[in-house]
Parts: C-alpha cells; sequence; structure tokens
C-alpha cells in the first residue's frame, strides 16, 4: 500500500503550501478546468491527486478521498473537544479543579469508537489489497529495470527490451514535458491488463506512476510483481523515480503510452526490427513467474 500512502503525503503536503493562498489557487483551478480530466502528468496549481486510469487507480483514488473524509472529521472533533475543555474548564470558571481520576463511560467510548472506525477503515483498504494480488488474470508482461538513472524494458512475448533516456532539455520536441518525456516510452496496448516484473541493477529505485496507481520498488537481486489495467483510450502517463537513487535521480521519468490496438501491433513490428539487437532470452525459474535477462 505504499502508493496509497505516498498519495495521501503528497496531498497533505500540497494543501498546507497553498492554505495561505486559497485566492490564487481557486483562480487556477479555473484555468485549469477544461484540461484536469485529460492531464496524466503534474499541473502547476495542482491540489488533488491525477485523474484515476484504471480500476487500481479508481479503488485507491476512493479510498484516499475516504480517508480524508475520516481524518478531517476526527481532527474536528478533537479541535471542537480542545475548545471545549478550555473554554468549561479554565481555572476561572473552576477555582476548585475536580479530582475525577477515572470515568468508565468515557474510557469505554474512547476505545470502542475507534476501533469501530479502524474496521470500517479495513474494510476498503484490505479489498484494494487482494485486488491488487490478482496478477495472474493478466494479457501480457513487461519486465521493467531499474538503473543509475534510466530505466530498461523488456517485452518477452515481443521478443525485445529497450533503454529509456530523459529526453534533454534542449533537445525537446513540440508536445514533449520537460524533465517527463523520454527517448523511447513504455508501450502499451489501450484496454489491457499487464503484469509488470520490476527490478534493478545497482542502488534501490521506485517505478511511480501516479495516474495508474503503481509505485513498485526495484532492488537488485529481487523482482518484484504488480499489474496495472490500462483503460481504453490512447493517452500518454507520466511519472518518476520517487526513491532518491543518486545524483541523477531528478533525471529518471517514466513516460508510459497507452495506444490502439492496432496501432499497438504496428509499433511492435517496428521495435522488432529497431531493438534487434537486444534480444531477450528466458533464465530458468519459477515457471509461474517467468523472469527474463536480456541476451548478452
Amino acid at each position: 500500500m505504499a502508493f496509497m500512502a505516498t498519495f495521501s503525503y503528497a496531498k497533505t503536503v500540497a494543501f498546507g503550501q497553498r492554505a495561505g493562498m486559497l485566492a490564487a489557487v481557486a483562480g487556477a483551478a479555473l484555468v485549469f478546468a477544461g484540461t484536469g480530466a485529460f492531464a496524466a502528468e503534474p499541473l502547476p496549481w495542482q491540489m488533488g491527486l491525477q485523474p484515476p486510469a484504471g480500476t487500481i487507480a479508481e479503488m485507491a483514488d476512493d479510498l484516499h478521498n475516504l480517508l480524508l473524509v475520516v481524518i478531517t472529521l476526527i481532527s474536528l472533533f478533537v479541535l471542537g473537544l480542545l475548545v471545549y475543555v478550555g473554554v468549561r474548564f479554565r481555572a476561572s470558571a473552576n477555582p476548585v479543579p475536580s479530582k475525577t481520576s477515572h470515568n468508565t463511560v468515557i474510557e469505554i467510548l474512547w476505545t470502542v469508537i475507534p476501533v469501530v472506525i479502524l474496521v470500517g477503515i479495513a474494510v476498503p483498504s484490505f479489498r484494494l489489497l487482494y485486488y491488487l494480488d490478482k496478477t495472474a488474470d493478466t494479457d501480457m508482461v513487461i519486465k521493467i529495470t531499474g538503473n543509475q538513472w534510466y530505466w530498461n524494458y523488456e517485452y518477452p512475448d515481443e521478443g525485445f527490451a529497450f533503454d529509456s533516456y530523459l529526453v534533454d532539455e534542449e533537445d525537446l520536441q513540440e508536445g514533449q514535458i520537460r524533465l517527463l518525456s523520454v527517448d523511447y516510452p513504455m508501450v502499451v496496448p489501450e484496454n489491457t491488463r499487464i503484469k509488470l516484473l520490476i527490478t534493478g541493477n545497482d542502488v534501490m529505485h521506485s517505478f511511480f506512476v501516479p495516474a495508474l496507481a503503481v509505485q513498485v520498488y526495484a532492488f537488485i537481486g529481487r523482482t518484484n510483481e504488480v499489474w496495472i489495467d490500462v483503460p481504453e483510450g490512447g493517452k500518454t502517463y507520466y511519472g518518476q523515480c520517487n526513491q532518491i537513487c543518486g545524483v541523477n535521480h531528478a533525471y529518471m521519468p517514466i513516460e508510459v503510452k497507452a495506444l490502439p490496438a492496432d496501432e499497438y501491433k504496428v509499433w511492435v513490428e517496428a521495435a522488432r526490427e529497431e531493438f534487434a539487437m537486444n534480444e531477450t532470452v528466458p533464465v530458468i525459474g519459477d515457471p509461474e513467474t517467468i523472469v527474463l535477462a536480456s541476451a548478452e
């Protein structure tokens, strides 16, 4: 559930930083109201999460919104209780303080109510957690390897692999985004469930694409498994390595490009030729989770 913690933290920080600039935020919200629904990258003055893409992201977004309501109500209740206690039991109004040390009803309530709240939160949390574990019901596999400081994408079923580097600012083309666009994005077919096998070659990295609600750590010598469901519609989703991995950590973006099925087939044929020297070979291992490595 690491990505949910990251989502909640990011929204909390953004809210705190912009609390004193409410008017400016409201104006910016109007500016981006027309494009927010199509955004798959961070936007200036963005307050909330990126629009969710796929069932996992939608469930994570719903859980985040539920937790935001719960924590807001709890915070308001505690604040109101503190104000009430401060006024009701101030020294001037109570020259002779109460000597009560225990109250059975209150102690039962402050034990039972938090338990009920946590059980209520646990139901959707476990539902999402077990949904994330359904990696067997996928249509294709992509192996992702984190390196200092770029990503390598292997398509075992298609038999090729390639490296993906940040596009330098002076080389940006029209439509490309500074610090987010790459030379070779991870291309996937739309409306597809994809298993991701994520590992590392050196230090610890993190594959993080907010719109798809995926964040998985990349360790050397270990392969983590997760899945995403790319919704219908050609679209580009941006992310970054969000694990501090060295001096060029900020220059390790992720670009996931979803294409219609027919366009994806054309891309695969072209990629087989372009990356012909990067064919993949199977490594002996667990038949349930076949890990592939690049041919030397």
